[in-house]
């Protein structure tokens, strides 16, 4: 750990991803935050936080810090496909987000 805090992080980058709902919003959060950063060059913080006139925490808020803009850049492009595989899973499983798909379906 001593040598984290010799560790330079100028490179930073926050992600705000919109959900549905605070649920949905947790079940991401839940989801990606088992996979930690495999450099220590890079730092993520994941949290939940509400959208704006809102009190409900809807957004997922990724923040990178990073060494370099490269490893920034690498971390970021892994994290959205990580992202893109938790909402196909969602979309695909997920009762609430299947249930209003299918009605919109039966409707047009």
């Amino acid at each position: 750990m001593a040598a984290d805090t010799a560790i330079e992080y100028p490179c930073a980058l926050t992600l705000d991803v919109p959900f549905p709902d605070a649920r949905l919003a947790s079940v991401a959060l839940r989801a990606l935050r088992v996979d930690k950063e495999l450099s220590n060059l890079v730092k993520r913080n994941l949290s939940a936080v509400a959208a704006q006139e809102s009190s409900e925490q809807t957004v997922l808020r990724v923040e990178y810090k990073a060494a370099t803009n490269r490893m920034l850049r690498v971390a970021v492009n892994s994290f959205l496909e990580s992202l893109a595989l938790v909402t196909e899973v969602m979309e695909e499983l997920d009762a609430d987000v299947v249930e209003p798909r299918q009605a919109q379906g039966k409707s047009g």
